[in-house]
């Protein structure tokens, strides 16, 4: 094989360059204007997806509902069958279940979270904001103790903005 034949098979003849030039030729003859009108037909797929399906399509948020829903409830069970100190019962039991029903609301949230415009930021600020506000009030019912305290507003502000991410 001389320098010629090798030329030539690298630049017109070997099938990427074949593919390439048949690409061309097709978008070059797309380009002009045909005098013949074709009559194209549309086909219609009316083919049944279900919603589960759909929903998986845009992210996991569908699990991460499941599990934050039945995480929920084991806390819920746990809260209400817990015997708080008796001289702070009246404290520690409306933040518990303060805690416990804003897990459960945006649990909910969570499930509408795929059909929003920009799922995954409102599903991550969902998730964050769920588990700052109400991780710091379990932590408080549960000890006693306003170590996480200062987390719950930052939680709140977090569950705020992505409800408005819902909107927007």
């Amino acid at each position: 094989m001389t320098f010629s034949d090798a030329f030539n098979y690298v630049l017109f003849d070997n099938p990427v360059s074949q593919s390439v030039k048949q690409i061309a030729k097709s978008t070059v003859g797309m380009m002009k204007p045909s005098k013949e009108v074709t009559p194209t037909t549309i086909k219609v797929i009316t083919e049944r997806v279900p919603l589960y399906k759909q929903v998986a399509e845009h992210g996991p948020f569908l699990r991460i509902a499941g599990l934050m829903g039945a995480s929920a409830v084991v806390l819920g069970a746990y809260g209400a069958h817990r015997k708080y100190p008796k001289d702070r019962v009246d404290e520690l039991k409306p933040i518990f279940e303060t805690a416990n029903r804003f897990h459960f609301f945006h649990t909910l949230a969570l499930l509408g979270v795929p059909f929003s415009r920009n799922p995954r930021i409102s599903a991550a600020l969902f998730i964050c904001g769920t588990s700052l506000f109400t991780g710091a009030c379990y932590y408080r019912a549960f000890t006693g103790k306003d170590t996480y305290g200062k987390l719950a507003p930052i939680g709140g502000t977090m569950l705020i903005i992505a409800w408005l991410s819902l909107v927007v």
